[in-house]
């Protein structure tokens, strides 16, 4: 093993069969297995187990057809099946939900219809309420002791004319 370095940088972990650098005898990072050396036959040796799902007609197929699709630049579907049925079914219950609000304003009786114009009614009331009041808060306040001295001259002025 090559290094930029004049010493070796993890020297416990290289190979020991370098001829440049090499472990003392007694200091191996692995055991070697002893069936390796042949000396026995009658020994079963361990093979590598084969994984069905790789092997199988299906795996290979999807495996094909997304490398293709890779080469192409085409980027396979990213979400779950799962994911796409729980989409799907929260759009369906969205339109229904939308069919259902749809409905339930064409079939509305006139007692409703009354009442809606009512309250919008309020609402604007409401609305002007509020652009008065804001308006009110907004003007210095001279302009406002100013009017509370014409209201309170005019009550005076009304209760001497009464009496």
């Amino acid at each position: 093993m090559t290094t930029m370095f004049r010493y070796p940088v993890f020297p416990h972990l290289q190979d020991p069969r370098d001829p440049g650098l090499s472990l003392p005898p007694g200091r191996r990072v692995m055991a070697e297995p002893d069936y390796l050396e042949g000396d026995c036959d009658e020994l079963i040796k361990p093979k590598k187990l084969i994984n069905p799902v790789k092997s199988s007609r299906n795996h290979q197929d999807l495996h094909r057809e997304l490398l293709m699709n890779q080469k192409r630049g085409l980027a396979p579907q990213n979400k779950p099946e799962l994911q796409k049925v729980l989409e799907k079914r929260k759009r369906e219950q969205i339109i229904k939900a939308q069919k259902e609000e749809q409905e339930a304003h064409k079939k509305k009786s006139d007692l409703e219809i009354e009442l809606m114009k009512r309250q919008q009614k309020l609402e604007q009331l409401e609305m002007e309420q509020q652009k008065i009041e804001e308006e009110q808060e907004n003007t210095p306040e001279f302009v406002k002791m100013k009017s509370n001295l014409r209201r309170t001259k005019q009550e005076t002025d009304g209760e001497e004319r009464t009496t």
